[in-house]
């Protein structure tokens, strides 16, 4: 199981009254994580981003890595018809999604079985959950690319040095932060509620840093 907090754990107080443990957060590039203390401008160009995709929301629009530029983004693994972790990670991302300010967040939830969560499927899934945020897309679209995503671009998955075939089945309690560069800046464990405060904790620090609120 992945828990990775880059730096030292806070004490678990409410979302809104937890501080940044730091000023700034690090960068990662790999499934490693190993965090890449340097200041943004200081990137090399080629350093690690999300690639571009296209894929499909609950509402039946496209959505491709351009939405997530200029804003911070949140990103998880989940499918409709789960009930074991999902419930529980998607409770995560609707608090996350509460608590984080209205403006420059951007979540995405991606289905791991996108043959049988057609859009259709997500959005009464979005409904009877609650999650009626026009910033939250539940995506589905071709397997391969979400895999991929899920893999190779986003790292989300504990079986660090394992090759795994991309019709081998993806499940994940991992939340990732995404900055307005489309770089991941932290991953964490979306059934603890210590590490999702810390998530929220570190989204601010990147919003502030950005010139959010």
């Amino acid at each position: 199981m992945i828990w990775l907090i880059p730096t030292l754990m806070a004490c678990a107080e409410p979302p809104e009254a937890l501080p940044s443990r730091v000023q700034t957060l690090p960068f990662y590039d790999s499934a490693e994580f190993t965090p890449h203390w340097v200041a943004p401008e200081e990137l090399p160009a080629d350093f690690h981003r999300i690639p571009a995709f296209s894929l499909t929301d609950q509402h039946g629009e496209t959505v491709t890595q351009t939405e997530m530029d200029g804003q911070l983004t949140v990103v998880n693994f989940f499918f409709a018809s789960c009930t074991g972790i999902c419930p529980r990670l998607s409770e995560s991302m609707k608090r996350v999604d509460e608590t984080l300010p209205p403006e420059g967040v951007l979540l995405l939830s991606h289905s791991v079985t996108p043959q049988t969560d057609t859009p259709e499927v997500l959005a009464e899934f979005a409904k009877n959950k609650g999650l009626n945020s026009e910033r939250w897309h539940l995506l589905t679209g071709e397997q391969q690319v979400i895999y991929s995503l899920g893999r190779s671009a986003y790292f989300v998955e504990e079986d660090l040095g394992e090759e795994k075939d991309l019709t081998e089945f993806l499940h994940t309690e991992n939340i990732v932060l995404i900055d307005e560069e489309r770089h991941i800046r932290g991953i964490y464990n979306g059934l603890n509620t210590t590490s999702v405060d810390q998530l929220i904790a570190d989204a601010n620090t990147l919003l502030v840093a950005s010139g959010g609120e």
